[in-house]
């Protein structure tokens, strides 16, 4: 049975930090997660920037705040350092959405389709894929792809349809969602517009439509942190799960950011419930206990980073660092 630490504030970010030089840690922490795991992190981040950054270190655990699949990410990307999760239970509506047996019977259905597949999947769904990608690299790989080769693209449909629109191209879509994104509400983002006349609204491609065409500027996590401290805007709307406010308002202290609204007319259902299960206490735990741990056959993480190699060397320069672009609204 696991005994939970009892050690609170400083007693338990010392403690914390006394197992990371013990274990040779190293801790990364999504955008979404918590501004406390954010701080105590050695790098934030984008979840496959922080698996490469990983990589490059000589340390032995790297410690994954975050969710399940970017865990997985990092296991396959260092397969000889023990990776562990603080909440095993951390998943993701993405990857929910896409069981793997399912998405192989798919597969086989259009033996003429190569798989596109977002990052936000498993390791099984990867090692099913043909190439992997993230909102950052999706439109430089779409554009290397023939155009009369035909593509089924999973698991995020809103992700998927965004591109198709921009880039022209028919795409066979997984009928998946981000719960997050999807609870955004254009009625209310609207009003906020209203009462923020000029602020410019950054959101992530994962939004539906119509939160989309209403934005500046769509991109990945990292383009729109970017465009929040760029941005001549002294104002700026943020759609996409709000902890990512947390390093704008580091980094830009005089700015205001303001978390796109939900149906209700707040940000609280866009806080994504996954990335919540992670808290210092199970940080130090997982630290404490080397575990919950990632444990994948080399098999799978063989076939898995397969697809994952052929992105970085069809987009590796932008993985982690552009952007989607501006929406593409149709004049009719």
């Amino acid at each position: 049975m696991t005994v939970h630490s009892r050690l609170r504030g400083p007693d338990l970010i010392d403690e914390i930090a006394r197992l990371k030089k013990e274990r040779n840690a190293v801790i990364l922490a999504h955008y979404y997660q918590r501004p406390e795991l954010q701080d105590l992190a050695d790098f934030v981040g984008d979840s496959l920037d922080l698996s490469r950054k990983a990589a490059a270190t000589d340390a032995d655990v790297i410690a994954f705040c975050g969710v399940r699949f970017m865990a997985e990410t990092a296991k396959i990307l260092s397969p000889q350092k023990t990776v562990i999760l603080p909440d095993m239970d951390a998943g993701c509506s993405l990857e929910d959405s896409c069981p793997p047996d399912q998405f192989k019977a798919f597969r086989e259905a259009h033996p003429d389709h190569i798989a596109l597949t977002y990052i936000n999947c498993s390791a099984e769904v990867k090692a099913l894929s043909d190439i992997i990608v993230t909102s950052s690299s999706a439109d430089i790989i779409l554009k290397q792809i023939p155009l009369d080769q035909k593509i089924i693209f999973g698991p995020d449909r809103h992700l998927g349809g965004y591109l198709a629109r921009r880039t022209g191209r028919e795409m066979l879509l997984w009928p998946g969602i981000c719960i997050v994104h999807q609870a955004f509400s254009e009625t209310e983002l609207l009003k906020l517009m209203a009462e923020n006349p000029g602020a410019p609204v950054a959101a992530h491609p994962e939004c539906p439509p119509q939160i989309v065409d209403h934005a500046t500027l769509v991109g990945s996590t990292k383009a729109i942190l970017d465009f929040a401290l760029t941005s001549p805007a002294q104002t700026i709307i943020v759609a996409t799960e709000p902890h990512i406010i947390h390093q704008m308002e580091k980094a830009a202290p005089h700015k205001r950011f303001i978390g796109a609204p939900g149906g209700d007319g707040n940000c609280n259902c866009n806080m994504c419930p996954y990335m919540a299960l992670n808290t210092l206490e199970k940080l130090h735990d997982a630290l404490r206990d080397l575990r919950p741990r990632i444990e994948l056959s080399t098999d799978l993480m063989d076939r898995a980073r397969v697809p994952l190699e052929r992105m970085l060397e069809m987009a590796g320069r932008t993985v982690g660092q552009g952007d989607v672009g501006a929406p593409k609204i149709s004049g009719d």
